[in-house]
């Protein structure tokens, strides 16, 4: 959503007789950026805009906040007083016609929103039959919409789309009209709206009288039973002959399918020829991983698998493949492409390209040769080897520098939304970096004012046992909800246990030890040992990250930054042989003693590059 730019009465001089009305009703702007100090002689209206869901621009709206108020304004045509039953069959009133009882013949078609960016669709109703009525070049009053929330969650919607009345006969559209809605439909030329996500087409009804319009089959002819059974006989001897011709055009019809959708995708693409970030052809795709042979996997999830591949200048990198029908879907894989394009920092696993063709949808990743830290935490896996507490520690800190970065750094901010220990992965010197951010969301950003709102709603996404319950219940997201998931991650890091196992959640089962004293035994006991009260710290700072309702109560990702490295520093002073095994080429930033007793002191000048630039510690294994 844009914003409405206020540099359009700043660069304008009035005098005592002239004025400015600006009139940007039913649009869809979020705000105003620049000032909101109007001079006397500017007028601003915003109504119908998503911009006057914020109490600060209420002014500029009429006296409700929400949309659906808009719905009112709009001249319609009330059929109450038609007459029952009068229009024929498969005509109806057009509800929304200035012309009154006018009966037409709607066209019938079923769409759907594949991934919304909201929960509650009355707020955005009437933006969104702008939005589409506008793609489709028709008039809003010529569009009925009732919807319903299916799995998913996406919504499914029921159109219907009215002629114009022009003169008497007029009620039905034309031949040339079907052809070019239906063809905006089935070509997906309805204009992209990230807000919106991807959309599918279920279904483009022809009922009468549109069927006549496209006649399957060409009227009889009084043919005899004896050329009925000729042809029946030629058919079938034909049929032999043209079955090979047959499967050869199914394939070519699908291979021009899949080139046109991917020649859609290189032209929406065309903004993400973006320095650093590569576009692989899907012949450099098959021979780096040759031909995406078994032996090449290291990997698979929801979106589909992934595979070690090597490039022709001998670069080993991870390329996921989306499998067809995977979770993740067009919205998520544009996303993950342009967060990562512009996000560079040592604790964000480095994406360096992709691959848009043939139909497939593949991400092109830095390999990092130690997997996820799922998996060193789980010993049924490959990576027998157990971690000390102290490799766990700087684990811990590498993840939350790189969220930090996410949170404060990054332009504009951005929530992750799905933090857990297998997207968060291991290089070779196991220094751990937050991967997969394609259910990442824009953080709200400081308006004029020096106010940015709290949170952001959305349909709730994300991994069960690390979700945040508040997001959860409220749909709003905020930096909390990171903090909730990472928090998580800690608990994994201290007791080996997964999130939630035979019906036991990590968090509560971690609390009812910590509130009966009996930490220490949940801890994991692979872990070997390690200063008592560094890891009772360290517990106190993952449930604190975990509190349930006090959501207020839990720590900014800087403080959790800054704790972390508070526990690394009581290590040294504890035992310096506790950390051995790890080693430190950059000292740590926080000048605290072991014995602080607030646990989340922040120095009033913490700098971002502080808590998250600079040179990372690299960590053996023992």
């Amino acid at each position: 959503m844009d914003r409405f730019p206020s540099t359009i009465w700043q660069n304008k001089t009035f005098n005592s007789t002239k004025k400015l009305t600006v009139d940007v009703k039913n649009n869809w702007l979020s705000g105003v950026s620049g000032t909101l100090n109007l001079p006397p002689n500017v007028t601003l209206s915003l109504q119908g805009n998503p911009a006057c869901l914020n109490a600060s621009l209420a002014q500029f709206c009429e006296s409700s906040t929400t949309l659906v108020s808009h719905l009112q304004s709009i001249p319609s045509n009330s059929t109450d007083k038609c007459p029952p039953e009068s229009c024929p069959n498969n005509f109806e009133y057009a509800p929304g016609s200035p012309t009154p009882c006018f009966c037409a013949a709607p066209l019938l078609v079923g769409f759907r929103l594949k991934s919304p960016g909201f929960s509650y669709f009355e707020t955005y109703f009437y933006p969104f039959e702008v939005y589409l009525t506008s793609g489709l070049e028709i008039n809003h009053f010529q569009l009925d919409l009732t919807y319903e929330w299916q799995k998913g969650p996406r919504l499914a919607m029921y159109l219907k789309l009215f002629p114009v009345y022009t003169v008497p006969g007029s009620n039905v559209f034309n031949r040339s009209e079907v052809l070019r809605i239906r063809s905006l439909f089935t070509q997906w030329e309805v204009p992209y709206n990230k807000f919106y996500g991807p959309y599918e087409l279920l279904n483009f009804t022809l009922s009468d009288p549109y069927k006549n319009y496209f006649p399957a089959t060409s009227p009889s002819s009084g043919i005899s039973k004896g050329e009925v059974a000729g042809i029946v006989v030629g058919a079938i001897v034909g049929a032999i002959l043209v079955s090979a011709f047959v499967s050869v055009y199914i394939l070519r019809s699908h291979r021009k399918k899949y080139d046109a959708v991917s020649r859609s995708r290189r032209v929406s693409r065309a903004s993400l020829k973006i320095e650093g970030v590569k576009s692989f052809t899907f012949e450099e795709m098959k021979h780096a991983t040759n031909n995406f042979d078994g032996a090449s996997e290291v990997g698979h999830g929801g979106y589909g698998k992934v595979y070690k591949g090597f490039l022709t200048d001998g670069t080993v990198v991870a390329i996921k493949r989306a499998q067809e029908g995977s979770l993740q879907g067009e919205h998520e894989f544009l996303t993950e492409i342009e967060l990562l394009s512009r996000l560079h920092h040592r604790n964000l696993v480095s994406l360096l390209g992709f691959c848009d063709e043939e139909g497939e949808q593949m991400l092109v990743y830095e390999f990092m040769s130690n997997g996820t830290l799922r998996d060193h935490l789980s010993i049924e896996e490959k990576y027998k080897e157990s971690l000390s507490f102290a490799m766990r520690l700087r684990i811990a800190l590498d993840s939350a520098k790189g969220i930090l970065y996410l949170h404060t750094e990054a332009n504009p901010p951005i929530f992750h939304r799905d933090i857990k220990a297998t997207n968060i992965l291991l290089d070779s010197k196991l220094v751990a970096k937050v991967a997969d951010f394609g259910l990442s969301r824009l953080a709200p950003v400081v308006d004029i004012s020096g106010i940015a709102p709290g949170h952001v709603s959305t349909v709730v996404k994300g991994t069960p046992g690390y979700l945040d319950p508040e997001y959860f219940l409220t749909h709003n997201l905020t930096d909390k909800s990171d903090v909730y998931s990472l928090g998580v991650v800690f608990l994994e890091l201290l007791t080996g246990m997964h999130p939630i196992t035979h019906g036991k959640n990590i968090v509560r089962e971690v609390n009812i030890a910590y509130q009966s004293g009996k930490i220490y035994s949940v801890v994991d006991a692979n872990m070997g040992s390690y200063p008592s009260e560094c890891v009772e710290k360290f517990a106190t700072l993952a449930l604190n990250c975990c509190r349930e309702k006090d959501t207020d109560g839990r720590p900014s990702m800087a403080e959790v930054v800054r704790e972390i490295e508070n526990i690394w520093q009581m290590m040294l002073d504890l035992d310096p042989r506790t950390i051995d095994s790890v080693d430190i080429t950059e000292p740590v930033s926080s000048q605290c003693s072991s014995l602080t007793k607030n646990m989340f002191l922040v120095s009033s000048d913490i700098s971002g590059n502080d808590l998250s630039s600079g040179v990372i510690p690299t960590i053996s294994p023992r």
